[in-house]
């Protein structure tokens, strides 16, 4: 049997990948509720409803957001406690997290759901797109907590060296998803309210779970226990994963630009078009994100004891892992776009071939997305959350949104597909740049 891997360990390429890899899962199997709920939308609703539910999914992962940050900068501040052997401090600080999330989750559930037809709106939802937006928004909206919390699990839960408990209570939430989605939309016959009630009770579950195990005496190195109120700690958490955050906020609104300008190019079809490639994206981007996700309390923990060498062996590792992931998820996505666009669209064949172009040029983003979602999660592990907030800042809404607009004129539609490349591409060099501009005595990539 072999010996659990603690944050304190040396990370070869092997126990470095044992690490992640819950994580990674992990990631993968949460990226699955929304694309559960698109496959059956698509498939059993209808094209109308579907190309709803890609409308509002951008709003409400951005309500979602918090999550996020609280779970990435908070762990990185958790770890870092532990790591200078505070634990007592490091059990308040995830106390006091946790505690602010579920409160704010529920004022966000409350504001959602009665400003819902409002924010369709804002959208731009046609006649015959507003009920279903306005239904499956109100719907998801009442789990924020739970989504909010199970997002920020994936973090602490890594800090609290139980990434397999991760991985555990997110291949339980995701199968309750896919059970629910087969039951109450192909089943019974629910349409978009059953797709809706599938994925917000999944999301409850996985946030009431490990809420009930850190609650409980465990064997972990977290509990959730008494706290204080303190400014300090909750800036700190929220500031260093404010680019976590942003990335979601940004991807959110991003996303929204996206179903603006393909309305107005391709109507509904480039909606639905877009929704597919998105479903996929997740899919494939889930290593890079669960990666880092597991990578980043490890850099917090050896920062926080000053193990400079091993900052440096982590780094050089998690770039060639990095690249050989980039490349083998671009090839990947280059084969299966016609079969992956076909098990969502197959009943339309010109939206089908319009999603499999979409996807073959957006998969070209893969080679270089690693890069800049890895260093972002570097350097909130390393607490440096203006340098993590400036690369998520980048590579998700201010230049995505400049190619957004720019390209299109000279490519069209094809423009709208290339626009994440360009943004990854020009951020990956300011990516490198702050990587190479580090002090010696902290921390540099040679």
């Amino acid at each position: 049997m072999k010996k659990k891997i603690g944050l304190s360990d040396h990370f070869t390429y092997g126990k470095l990948l044992r690490f992640t890899f819950p994580s990674v899962l992990m990631m993968i199997v949460t990226s699955i509720y929304s694309i559960v709920d698109g496959f059956f939308v698509s498939n059993f609703v209808g094209k109308s409803a579907f190309a709803a539910v890609n409308l509002i999914m951008p709003a409400l992962m951005a309500l979602g957001s918090l999550g996020f940050m609280v779970g990435t900068g908070g762990s990185a501040l958790v770890a870092k406690t532990l790591g200078e052997g505070e634990k007592k401090e490091a059990n308040e600080i995830f106390s006091l997290l946790i505690y602010t999330m579920i409160l704010v989750g529920g004022v966000i559930s409350v504001l959602g759901f009665i400003f819902m037809p409002q924010l369709a709106s804002l959208l731009g939802a046609s006649d015959s797109m507003m009920e279903d937006c306005v239904v499956y928004g109100r719907i998801i909206v009442t789990a924020s907590v739970g989504f909010m919390l199970q997002n920020a699990y994936q973090s602490f839960l890594v800090a609290a060296e139980k990434p397999k408990f991760g991985l555990g209570i997110a291949v339980i939430s995701g199968v309750l998803n896919m059970v629910l989605d087969y039951l109450l939309v192909y089943v019974f016959s629910f349409g978009i309210v059953g797709a809706a009630l599938a994925t917000a009770m999944s999301q409850i579950a996985g946030g009431i779970v490990p809420t009930v195990y850190f609650l409980r005496k465990n064997s972990s190195l977290l509990r959730l226990g008494k706290t204080r109120f303190r400014i300090k700690p909750l800036v700190k958490a929220c500031t260093n994963g404010a680019s976590e955050m942003l990335t979601n906020l940004s991807a959110s609104v991003v996303g929204i630009l996206y179903n603006y300008k393909l309305m107005h190019i391709a109507g509904e079809d480039g909606v639905a078009a877009y929704g597919v490639i998105m479903y996929v994206t997740f899919i494939f981007m889930a290593f890079f994100f669960g990666y880092a996700v597991g990578c980043g309390p490890v850099v917090g923990y050896h920062f926080g004891a000053q193990n400079m060498d091993e900052l440096k062996s982590l780094l050089k590792k998690s770039l060639v892992i990095t690249a050989a992931a980039a490349v083998a998820m671009t090839a990947a996505a280059e084969l299966l776009a016609p079969a992956l666009s076909m098990i969502y669209v197959g009943y339309d064949a010109s939206l089908c071939d319009m999603t499999t172009r979409g996807l073959r040029i957006y998969s070209f983003s893969f080679l270089i997305c690693g890069f800049n979602i890895f260093g972002s999660a570097y350097f909130t592990g390393l607490n440096d959350g203006m340098s993590s907030a400036l690369i998520s800042f980048l590579r998700t809404l201010v230049l995505q949104v400049i190619a957004v607009f720019v390209l299109p004129f000279f490519l069209g539609i094809d423009g709208i597909w290339l626009a994440i490349t360009a943004a990854e591409g020009l951020t990956l060099l300011v990516t490198i740049t702050l990587f190479l501009r580090r002090p010696a005595k902290r921390i540099q990539v040679w």
